[in-house]
C-alpha cells in the first residue's frame, strides 16, 4: 500500500465561488471553459461510485472541451516525432531496385548468355520498382526526433494527471496542472517513458518480423501469437503505471510490479478499454478511406486525448478500489481509536 497519497478532500470541494473577475491574458489555456452554464447536478458527481458506460458517456459529454486540450498537449509536447514524419515526407529520394534477388544472378548470366529462355527468365525476374532511399537530411531530422525519448514521458504524465483529475470529478485547470504534474514527476516520467518507447519498439518489431514470416513455419505462428499477447497486455499494464506514477510516491519498480498485478485483477475494464481503443483507430482508418483528410486531422484533434481518457476511466476506478479506499478506512479507524482514548482520558 502507497505511503503518500494526495489529499482527496482538499480538491474535491465543488461548494460555489464567488465570481472573480477575469483577467487579460494571452495563455490559450488560461481562463478556458469558464462560461457560466446550467450547471452540474449531484447525480452526475463521484463519477468513481458507479464507473460504468452511462457515467462515461455522461462525464465525456460534460468533459469533451478538456479532452481536446489534452489532445493538443500531447500532439504538441511530442513535437521531436514531427521531424520523423518530415523526414519521411520529404527528405527521401526515389530509385529503381529489383523485387527479385536472383535478377543480379541472372543478368550476370545474361552478359554471357544471350539464349531465349535466359532473356525470358531475365524479363520475369527483372522486374523492377521504386524504393525510397535516406539521404543525408533525413538521417539528420530522424536524429532530432529521438528527442521524443525525453518528452514522451513526462508529456504522458502531465495529461494522465489532467485525465485521472478528470475522472475523480476534480476541477481541472489544463495548463497549470500539467506543469504541476510534469515538474513533480520529471525524473520518473523521463526514465518510464525512455521503458516504454524501448517496449513498444521491441514489441511492434517482434510482431512485424514474425509476421512476414508467419507462413513460413508453425514456430512463426507460434510467436507471432505470443508476441501479440504481450503486446495486449503490455497496453493494460502501461493503463495503470502513469496514472499511478502521478497518485503515490512509489519506486518504478514497486509501479510495474503493481501495474501487472492490475492487469490482471482489472481484466474487464482493462478489455472494454482496449475494445474502445480499437474501435476508435478502426473507426479513423476507415474514414481515410472515405475522406483523408478527416481521417488524417483526428488523431490530432481527439483521437488519443479519447484514448487516453478511456483507460484512465477504466484504470483508475480500480486503483482507488484496492490501493486508496483501504487507506483511507485504516486512517479513519485510526483516528476514530484515537479519540476515542482522548475522549476516555
Amino acid at each position: 500500500m502507497a505511503k503518500k497519497y494526495e489529499n482527496m478532500g482538499d480538491k474535491n470541494a465543488y461548494d460555489e465561488e464567488p465570481q472573480k473577475k477575469k483577467r487579460f491574458t494571452l495563455n490559450p489555456f488560461e481562463n478556458m471553459y469558464q462560461k457560466e452554464g446550467k450547471g452540474v447536478g449531484l447525480e452526475e458527481l463521484h463519477v468513481l461510485e458507479k464507473p460504468n458506460l452511462r457515467t462515461f458517456f455522461k462525464l465525456l459529454r460534460r468533459k469533451l472541451n478538456y479532452i481536446f486540450s489534452v489532445n493538443i498537449l500531447m500532439v504538441v509536447g511530442n513535437f521531436p516525432l514531427l521531424f520523423a514524419l518530415f523526414a519521411v515526407a520529404y527528405t527521401l529520394n526515389e530509385a529503381l531496385a529489383p523485387n527479385y534477388q536472383i535478377y543480379s544472378a541472372l543478368q550476370g548470366v545474361a552478359y554471357f548468355d544471350n539464349s531465349p529462355p535466359i532473356l525470358s527468365l531475365l524479363g520475369i525476374y527483372g522486374l523492377q520498382d521504386s524504393v525510397s532511399i535516406f539521404t543525408t537530411a533525413s538521417y539528420v531530422f530522424l536524429g532530432l526526433s529521438a528527442l521524443v525519448l525525453f518528452t514522451f514521458g513526462p508529456v504522458n504524465v502531465g495529461t494522465t494527471y489532467i485525465l485521472r483529475n478528470i475522472v475523480r470529478e476534480e476541477p481541472v485547470f489544463v495548463w497549470s496542472d500539467f506543469w504541476y504534474a510534469v515538474k513533480r514527476n520529471i525524473k520518473q516520467g523521463i526514465l518510464f517513458g525512455i521503458i516504454d518507447l524501448a517496449m513498444i519498439a521491441i514489441l511492434a518489431f517482434d510482431m512485424l518480423a514474425y509476421r512476414i514470416n508467419i507462413l513460413n513455419s508453425t514456430l512463426y505462428f507460434g510467436l507471432y501469437v505470443l508476441s501479440f499477447g504481450m503486446m495486449i497486455m503490455y497496453f493494460f499494464i502501461r493503463m495503470y503505471a502513469y496514472p499511478m506514477i502521478v497518485t503515490f510516491d512509489m519506486s518504478l519498480w514497486k509501479i510495474f510490479k503493481n501495474s501487472i498485478f492490475f492487469a490482471v485483477l482489472g481484466i474487464k475494464r482493462n478489455i472494454m478499454a482496449l475494445l474502445g481503443t480499437v474501435i476508435l483507430f478502426v473507426l479513423d482508418f476507415y474514414l481515410m478511406g472515405i475522406f483523408l483528410p478527416l481521417g488524417l486531422i483526428l488523431p490530432f484533434v481527439i483521437l488519443l486525448g479519447m484514448a487516453g481518457f478511456m483507460c484512465n476511466y477504466a484504470s483508475f476506478p480500480k486503483i482507488k478500489q484496492i490501493m486508496i479506499d483501504p487507506y483511507y478506512k485504516e486512517v479513519d479507524v485510526a483516528d476514530s481509536e484515537e479519540n476515542i482514548a482522548a475522549q476516555q482520558k
